[in-house]
């Protein structure tokens, strides 16, 4: 299967997640160790985006869930680390990140005025939601994992609300439809089979 080109560091505001193929970015409370065994990334992803990322924005959900900046990329990237929050007096102060309670364009700002002419990294669905809502998202990256969570924190939630059009990045015609196949890791043919044997 085709893959997208190298991510590129253009001062972008970059909506970037890993996501299950039913759309979940995050299990019920934010897990995460879903994305821990069964499914692998190409050579390098890590470092191209450890290269092209200047600064990180994300939600206090998220970030009570993983208070730990250090963390990003495995450890590998560092860099200014943003907490949107409605309530910054109660943070626990951390190295390297600033809690912001500021509306969305001004954090936007603080963001790539932080990322150095890098991209300002938005890890957060509630808050890439909004952003995209008000024009403030220049692309979305994501990463589609093989694998069905049936629950959890969806990379776009907002019901009732009009589809948002998207255009493919790449050539071609950037309306098409992204075509995948997957097989489950137990088939009916192979279940069957297993079946047989044990009769």
């Amino acid at each position: 299967m085709g893959d997208t080109e190298p991510q590129t560091a253009g001062g972008k505001v970059l909506w970037h997640f890993t996501m299950s193929l039913d759309g979940f970015v995050a299990g019920p409370n934010h897990e995460m160790d879903w994305m821990m065994t069964g499914i692998s990334f190409r050579p390098d992803l890590v470092e191209e985006y450890v290269e092209t990322t200047g600064a990180v924005l994300g939600g206090r959900d998220g970030w009570d869930a993983f208070p730990d900046a250090g963390n990003t990329y495995g450890g590998a990237w560092k860099g200014a680390t943003f907490v949107l929050t409605h309530h910054p007096e109660d943070a626990e102060p951390a190295d390297g990140v600033t809690f912001l309670s500021c509306d969305l364009a001004e954090a936007v700002r603080i963001g790539l005025a932080a990322a150095g002419g890098k991209n300002l990294e938005v890890l957060s669905p509630t808050i890439g939601r909004q952003l995209l809502e008000l024009g403030l998202i220049d692309e979305i990256d994501l990463h589609i994992a093989p694998v069905l969570l049936g629950e959890g924190i969806r990379l776009y939630d907002n019901p009732g609300g009009e589809p948002v059009r998207l255009h493919r990045v790449g050539e071609g015609d950037p309306t098409s439809v992204v075509n995948v196949r997957y097989r489950p890791t137990v088939t009916a043919r192979k279940a069957a089979a297993e079946s047989g044997q044990d009769n």
